[in-house]
Order: C-alpha cells, then structure tokens, then sequence
C-alpha cells in the first residue's frame, strides 16, 4: 500500500534525480528511508548541504528562519534544504556527513543515523500527516535490520540517549501493518522481537 499518490511520488523521484546531476547533497528524510528499505516512497525531498553549495541553488530558493531550513517548491514537490551551521537537525547538519553511505548513486545518512533524524522530525510533528508518515518510516527502517550499537553510540555522542525510551513507545503503539507490507501475523511476530531487542539497548 502507497501512502502518497504514485504520481506525486514519481515526480518527486524524477526531481531528485535531477538534482542529483547538478548538485552535491546528503539525502535524508522519506527518500533516504525508501532507498535503505524500498518500502514508501517519499513525495518530499529532504537534501543536507554545505553553505558553498547553498550559493548554486540561488535564485529561487526561499529561507525558512522558523524552522532553519531554506525551500524550493517544484509544482507540487517541496525540497527542504539543510545547510550546515544554520539548521537545526537531531543530528547537527555538519555532523551528518559522517554518518553517510552510497546506495544507488546517492550519498544518504546511515540507516541509525537517519533512524535518528526521523525519530526527531517525528517528535516535532507527532500529530500531523507527515508524522504518521514518519512513524512508517521508522518502523520500516527498524524491520531492515538496525545496527543498535551504532545507534546508541551516536545518541550517546549527542546526550541523546531518552531517544530509546521514545523508540520504544513508538514500536509498542504502532499497528499498521499493511504499510509495511506485512500481514497482521507477521507483523505482530516482528513487532515483538523488535521491541525485546530495543528493551536491551
């Protein structure tokens, strides 16, 4: 089951790869959770620059001073644009590039790290749309297998270790099994195991 509309979501890819032609970014957000777990795709795109970079995407671009973030809308597509040493992330914008990997041609934050920014946006947003999409996000990212001893090091790196306490509220009171593609059998079978390991964190 899609969450967003599939044209939406085909034209958000299409931006994205047009992007990716002309500038230099580390992909976070539902795009990056899609390319580690191939379950939804993204209608937004959510790119993590530097401030040299920052000067190739003008004119055109518009600066969010509420939530530190700068924006381009592309008909219906929103790219949200970080930029190290303005935005205010989780993780700081600047320290992303150390947690990042290559999947398909696209620099993209590690899967504990991006764990950890969706848990963030996620916080922010707990009782919109996009927070629902979020808490898919999560749990789809947690079903492809995390690497918890990186996650803990990296929360522990930031003082941000009430994170798991939050994680496991989440994996408990999530139930739609059907955007992660799972039956209700399988799904409870994984939430369990899921919830037991994060207890030891």
């Amino acid at each position: 089951m899609e969450y967003w509309n599939s044209s939406l979501t085909e034209k958000s890819w299409e931006v994205l790869q047009e992007l990716r032609k002309s500038h230099n970014f580390i992909l976070i957000g539902g795009w990056a959770a899609y390319l580690w777990t191939k379950l939804q795709k993204s209608k937004d795109i959510d790119i993590v620059i530097s401030i040299s970079e920052l000067q190739k995407f003008k004119p055109g671009i518009s600066k969010n001073d509420n939530l530190k973030k700068y924006e381009i809308k592309k008909q219906e597509i929103d790219i949200d644009i970080y930029v190290e040493h303005f935005s205010k992330l989780a993780i700081p914008a600047e320290e992303i590039k150390k947690y990042s990997s290559e999947i398909e041609g696209f620099k993209v934050a590690s899967k504990p790290c991006l764990l950890i920014l969706k848990q963030g946006a996620e916080i922010d947003r707990a009782n919109s749309v996009k927070g629902e999409k979020d808490r898919i996000d999560i749990m789809s990212l947690l079903f492809s297998g995390i690497d918890f001893n990186e996650y803990k090091s990296i929360l522990k790196a930031y003082s941000m270790q009430d994170y798991i306490q939050n994680l496991l509220e989440l994996a408990r009171n999530f139930q739609d099994y059907n955007a992660l593609n799972l039956s209700p059998r399988e799904f409870k079978k994984k939430k369990k195991e899921l919830i037991s390991v994060i207890k030891k964190i």
